[in-house]
């Protein structure tokens, strides 16, 4: 997240375009694996680019640093983006995300949660999903179909 910074001293909290990618992770009964944030949100494992990395990079990177785990095969579902993807967090900052969604079935070791970004991680059936969802996340979920 350094390049970010580093963005922001030059720019405030003026509106980025910033890419990054999310990984839908289902289990073999079909249950979707969710990261319960710190804001009480709940949302896909996922995050910003860093330098020099691609899409695919960016989510192995993010799925590992928020849920301990390491992904296999990764299958790009669609890229999202627009006046949709609009956000502005709470210290001001705004930025228009443009978001590669990645589904995976292949996921190996033991969840360990990141504290400093998740309160929880946790398996969810389609049909039972918790509705404080992250802006975004229920068109991507929907992508699966």
């Amino acid at each position: 997240m350094n390049y970010v910074k580093e963005l922001r001293k030059l720019v405030g909290h003026r509106p980025l375009i910033l890419p990054g990618s999310v990984v839908l992770i289902l289990n073999n009964k079909n249950e979707l694996l969710l990261q319960h944030r710190a804001d009480g949100s709940w949302g896909l494992p996922g995050g910003i680019m860093e330098l020099g990395e691609s899409l695919e990079e960016t989510a192995r990177r993010e799925v590992k640093e928020e849920t301990g785990l390491d992904v296999g095969n990764l299958k790009l579902l669609n890229v999202f983006s627009g006046k949709d993807y609009y956000l502005k967090v709470s210290n001001g900052d705004e930025l228009y995300s443009v978001t590669a969604v990645y589904v995976t079935n292949e996921a190996n070791g033991i969840i360990q949660i990141d504290h400093n970004e998740s309160i929880d991680v946790q398996y969810f059936k389609l049909d039972a999903l918790p509705k404080n969802l992250t802006n975004g996340t229920q068109n991507f979920i929907n992508s699966i179909n």
